[in-house]
């Protein structure tokens, strides 16, 4: 038998060790999803190693919570660029390829990101999102719902693509609405559950248990498409 064949390499019994995706994560202030996503890939198990952290702002209290976590942290400041976007993406993608960066997570990262960005991570970058996509995608989701008068709300982690919070969804988690909820109230409520699902969408996504196909998410079984749907029990 040649040595080379998938039973030699497992005859001494051992498993074979997981490959961890490695992941950047980007940020611009706090970071919190970041501290959820830090949380999930400090167990071994978890399919993804969070492999750098990398800010628009230097003074992001996040970095200092990558860094005190031994996680590699860096900062390229959008300013000195000015309007030219596309020079600013480019060094973060050197960056990034520079760390191995296998997949991207958009944890809070207040810059709107260049089609020729987006269109070089294609499929290897995530966004959550503070609604259930596709309703109400841009700014003031919360208070958006509640003029409204829905039910329930949520979050969505998604594909992105150069179209602002419209790419494929992979993971949402559903918040009922309660009577007497503001704006600030019903953002703390989703906040937690952003929190749990971040990382489960990045597992599924890392493990090979959802991924990107003709412009939707697929799942290889029942078990991992009902990972993606969490509702928050909180009545």
């Amino acid at each position: 038998m040649a040595s080379g064949s998938p039973r030699a390499a497992g005859c001494s019994g051992e498993r074979p060790k997981m490959t961890r995706k490695r992941i950047g994560v980007l940020i611009s202030g706090r970071g919190s999803n970041m501290e959820a996503l830090l949380a999930a890939a400090s167990d071994p198990a978890f399919p993804a190693e969070i492999s750098l952290v990398m800010s628009n702002r230097a003074d992001a209290a996040g970095l200092v919570t990558a860094a005190s976590q031994g996680v590699a942290t860096a900062v390229v400041d959008h300013r000195p660029y000015g309007k030219d976007r596309e020079s600013f993406e480019r060094a973060l993608d050197a960056r990034m390829r520079d760390a191995g960066v296998e997949l991207v997570c958009l944890a809070g990262f207040m810059r709107v990101l260049t089609p020729v960005f987006v269109g070089a991570w294609d499929g290897r970058m995530l966004n959550i999102h503070p609604s259930l996509l596709p309703a109400y995608t841009g700014l003031h989701t919360h208070e958006r719902a509640l003029n409204d008068g829905v039910r329930v709300h949520g979050c969505t982690v998604h594909f992105v693509t150069p179209v602002l919070d419209v790419g494929p969804i992979i993971a949402q988690a559903v918040v009922p609405v309660r009577a007497g909820d503001d704006p600030d109230k019903l953002a703390a409520r989703v906040l937690r559950q952003e929190h749990r699902l971040y990382p489960r969408a990045l597992e599924l996504i890392a493990s090979g248990a959802a991924w990107l196909e003709n412009g939707r998410v697929m799942y290889q079984d029942a078990q991992a498409m009902a990972r993606a749907t969490v509702f928050a029990d909180e009545t």
